[in-house]
């Protein structure tokens, strides 16, 4: 096992006490793809070890000017745990996170494998059995935000929460491309989109993390959730913010995050 890996590995693990570590140079090149999800996948091996479970992955930097300005080319992802969601309509302790901030997506729940490295969108969709309106709250446990792509993949996506719209539909007829999102904190909105912000179509977002993870020997299940990335720009939240996220044709979802009064 690679002593850097496995340190910085730990580096991030005590991070989530709540202290944040300077960006992972001195253990990662800035663009290491490979290392970073080295990195990842020793820290997915601990958390199973520890009783955490596996419920579905995320796919982040689906915006080509997010991967442009990080130095990329692709999506990443990380891995999403039961104890990571956050009922419908629920609450968010302060002290579960370091430096929160949210987005809206499009949510996939699978109804059959897709075991295929060569998955297309279209089997995607022929496995999904039901969409959701979704928040994800990422997180970095890296100061100020300052990530780079290697940052971000080692540290499970910036990955700490979501929160799943409890109404979920059948996909036919949906118009996932146009879908327009609007998310609001308090009432007032702060982030629009649309939902081909996410690769063209959340489906694409979909059949790339169905690729790349069957190639890994890790393919998708039925019952997976899958967060297909953002459709419209992440805001940092407060404590006491109220976000609601609406996604026409979809549905909605909503969390409190801190004090409940």
């Amino acid at each position: 096992m690679n002593e850097q890996f496995e340190r910085a590995a730990q580096l991030l693990r005590a991070a989530y006490s709540g202290s944040a570590i300077p960006p992972m140079r001195d253990y990662l090149d800035p663009t290491d793809a490979e290392g970073a999800y080295a990195v990842q996948a020793i820290n997915t091996r601990f958390w199973e070890c520890q009783g955490r479970r596996i419920v579905g992955r995320k796919a982040g930097l689906t915006a080509k000017a997010v991967q442009q300005q990080l130095g990329v080319d692709q999506p990443d992802f990380g891995v999403l745990f039961d104890d990571m969601e956050v009922v419908d309509g629920g609450h968010l302790d302060t002290d579960k996170v370091i430096q929160p901030k949210v987005e809206a997506e499009i949510a996939f729940v699978l109804g059959a494998d897709l075991r295929s490295p060569l998955s297309t969108p279209a089997e995607v969709a022929a496995a999904v059995a039901s969409v959701h309106a979704a928040i994800e709250i990422v997180d970095s446990r890296i100061a100020d935000w300052k990530i780079t792509f290697a940052d971000t993949v080692a540290d499970n996506g910036s990955s700490a929460f979501f929160v799943l719209g409890e109404q979920g539909l059948e996909l036919e007829g949906l118009d996932l491309e146009g879908a327009k999102m609007v998310m609001t904190i308090n009432g007032e909105v702060v982030s629009t989109g649309v939902g081909a912000a996410a690769l063209g179509n959340p489906l694409n977002a979909a059949a790339w993390l169905a690729q790349t993870l069957a190639s890994a020997g890790e393919p998708l299940k039925a019952g997976d959730i899958l967060l297909a990335g953002a459709v419209g720009p992440m805001v940092a939240l407060k404590p006491g913010d109220k976000v609601r996220t609406e996604i026409d044709g979809i549905g909605t979802c909503s969390f409190t995050y801190g004090d409940k009064s």
